[in-house]
């Protein structure tokens, strides 16, 4: 996927995005449908939050559902915060959802009072209520409603029900064959026309991408929406859906961000790009999900919930709530991030804030620990000296220009970084998380999260850097592992270290023959002395994965505990193709064992050294020999502590490719599907009756 330029050309997206920031904080220009403009207020000069049904409570919400939530936004503090928008996404219309006399109706099951009771009770808690409807004309099967043919009716209808939001989707546009551009300009205008004069946010939602969705011209997908949607709406949707419900992927979660950051210069007051809802607990890591928010605040989009607020633990809720993020999502000055340097596994990301400081992002999409590290000069600052606030741990430090942070796997480090003034402040010192090198005697491949066994003596290296002008005296490092995991220093500790100096600590770790399998962790306690601010004190975490026993004999791979394992979408199938139900076929060919997933997706086993052969069949499920001949083309690889042992190339629907790997020396092996370039769609892949020898 293309990402945004780098370098100058991105610090200069910065200051153009910035310029756009001067429009009058009370008006901006739209576009008609006749060509003309017109002020109108705007509506939400920082981008807007709140909640909304759709992955959370999918279509399945009631009155009382959405009191309860309305309630609880304000109980856990979260309207406090600015999430002070209760959405109704699709599912609150009637079976019919218009009624003889023209009129849109809610589901009267669903509904009893209607929908007026429902807002007047959402403003009663200092809220303000959304709702949702289509482009297009109602299909039945295609879309839940629409409101083409009757613009003008719906929008006076949500107007005087007392709505402060509409979310207008496409699918029944889409279905429809009808141009985005135009029918969203005249939904747009409706609503500034409602008989009313009631101000209504307008969330433009065209999801529509392609190969995602299939096969569409540009001008009908939401990659085009940015070339008109600034001037008639409050908010644009940049890609397809984030997710599915209950299902959100951190891939996708980059995914929708990164097709996000392609016209920051178009963001301004009252118009953002909106690249879809955050997920908290809905298939991401807290950690995971600490990454999505990040990434949403800088971009300067909408922060919407999509999960049930009700259930949220409270680490979710801190998250959702932190101030200093918030703080930097509502800057006054709405300038969209853009990426500095070049595109990779890690990154940076900066947004340029009203005060002419910026908000740094250290991006780390891989799937180990990385230290990711900038300059202040790289994102667009001046001088000697840079305060730096951890907008997470709220940790204040002073740097001499490196802009530096030991980032966990999929996730981020976010500062709030401008230049210093007077005494000198707490050195910027990174402590590094610490990095299994060497199992054993094999080193452990760049960029995979380290899997480990019983019995297993490991070498763990943990990098402490001093970024700060004034020295740090006596660093020490200590580390420590599971129950029962021994833990030898090889490192003497250097009395001081200076200002861009760097000091590596080695220790052996241990493991017990009778380590249990699952989840561990290698903690780093870092102390070191400063001038004037005592001892200071950093923990790092290097999650691990404790490996169950090897397969034993002639089996079934797909029969045998995986480490880890992912899927494009849905999850990873057993003995079934995924997302179907439906046994393993291949050209007509069933096959009582094997892994269905769809692109992309890693399938993860520790071997041990103890296989010899992988033999089986790679394809596309004929689950979709029934569906348009988009997609459906993947490549196989399987891949072994690190290096490539087979590579199928491009596999089709037609052509299945029998595999037969040499896996002697093999400690941990992963089944890797891609898309062949061409996106996931119809990408129902097999690793059909998978043998290994072991």
């Amino acid at each position: 996927m293309k990402r945004l330029l780098g370098g100058v050309i991105a610090a200069a997206l910065v200051t153009a995005a910035l310029a756009t920031s001067t429009t009058p904080a009370n008006a901006r220009t739209i576009a008609t449908t006749t060509g003309t403009t017109q002020q109108a207020d705007v509506l939400s000069p920082t981008p807007y939050m709140g909640w909304n049904t759709y992955y959370g409570l999918a279509g399945d919400f009631t009155e009382d559902s959405v009191k309860s939530v309305a309630d609880s936004m304000v109980s856990r503090g979260l309207a406090k915060a600015g999430y002070d928008i209760v959405w109704l996404d699709g599912g609150w219309q009637a079976d019919v959802p218009r009624s003889e006399a023209g009129d849109l109706q809610p589901n009267p099951a669903k509904f009893p009072n209607g929908l007026k009771p429902l807002v007047d009770y959402i403003h009663s808690k200092g809220l303000k209520a959304g709702i949702y409807t289509d482009a297009g004309p109602y299909i039945p099967g295609k879309c839940g409603l629409g409101s083409g043919g009757y613009y003008q009716r719906d929008a006076d209808q949500f107007a005087a029900w007392g709505f402060d939001a509409v979310k207008v989707d496409y699918l029944c546009g889409i279905a429809a064959d009808l141009d985005p551009k135009t029918v969203f300009t005249e939904f747009a205008q409706a609503l500034r026309n409602n008989a009313s004069h009631r101000p209504m946010i307008f969330n433009l939602c065209n999801p529509v991408t392609s190969p995602d969705w299939g096969n569409y011209p540009e001008s009908q997908q939401s990659i085009n929406s940015w070339s008109y949607a600034p001037g008639i709406a409050q908010s644009w949707r940049t890609y397809t859906d984030v997710g599915f419900l209950a299902d959100i992927k951190f891939k996708d979660v980059l995914r929708n961000y990164d097709a996000n950051a392609r016209h920051p210069e178009v963001v301004k007051p009252g118009a953002f790009s909106d690249p879809d809802y955050l997920g908290p607990e809905l298939g991401m890591s807290d950690e995971e999900f600490r990454s999505q928010f990040t990434l949403w605040a800088v971009a300067a989009a909408p922060l919407v919930i999509g999960s049930d607020v009700r259930k949220l633990s409270a680490t979710s809720i801190a998250t959702l709530t932190d101030p200093d993020v918030i703080a930097i999502n509502q800057d006054r000055a709405p300038v969209q991030a853009v990426r500095v340097g070049a595109a990779g596994t890690t990154e940076t990301w900066v947004k340029r804030l009203a005060d002419g400081g910026r908000a740094v992002v250290l991006l780390n999409r891989g799937d180990s620990a990385k230290t990711v590290t900038t300059t202040a000069a790289a994102v667009g600052l001046s001088g000697a000296r840079f305060t730096l606030k951890n907008a997470w741990t709220n940790a204040v430090t002073e740097s001499a220009g490196t802009i530096s942070a030991a980032v966990p796997a999929h996730g981020t480090a976010l500062f709030r970084v401008q230049p210093a003034t007077g005494v000198p402040g707490i050195p910027h010192v990174t402590a590094g998380i610490p990095q299994v090198t060497m199992v054993g005697t094999d080193a452990q491949p760049e960029g995979v999260a380290p899997v480990v066994a019983g019995g297993d003596e490991l070498t763990v290296q943990v990098a402490v850097r001093n970024d700060g002008l004034l020295p740090v005296f006596k660093p020490a490092v200590t580390v420590a592992g599971g129950t029962g995991w021994t833990v030898k220093s090889l490192t003497k500790a250097p009395t001081y270290l200076l200002g861009g100096k760097q000091a590596t600590f080695a220790f052996t770790v241990k493991l017990p023959a009778g380590a249990a399998p699952g989840s561990a962790s290698l903690t780093a306690s870092t102390s070191y002395e400063t001038l004037g601010y005592g001892v200071q004190r950093q923990t790092t975490v290097s999650p691990v994965v404790v490996a169950p026993e090897p397969p034993d004999g002639t089996v079934a791979l797909s029969h045998h505990d995986w480490i880890s394992a992912t899927s494009g979408w849905m999850s990873p199938t057993v003995d079934e193709s995924v997302g179907g139900g439906s046994p393993i076929s291949l050209v007509g060919t069933t096959y009582p064992t094997g892994i269905g997933v769809a692109s992309p997706s890693t399938v993860r086993y520790y071997l041990g050294k103890a296989c010899t052969r992988l033999t089986g069949t790679v394809g596309i499920d004929d689950a979709v020999r029934n569906v348009g001949p988009e997609g459906g083309t993947a490549t196989f690889q399987v891949i072994g502590d690190g290096k490539v042992l087979y590579d199928s190339g491009v596999v089709d629907r037609d052509r299945p490719k029998p595999v037969d790997v040499d896996l002697t020396g093999v400690r941990v092996l992963d089944l890797f599907v891609g898309d062949a370039g061409d996106g996931g769609y119809n990408d129902r892949a097999d690793w059909a009756a998978p043998t290994a020898t072991c």
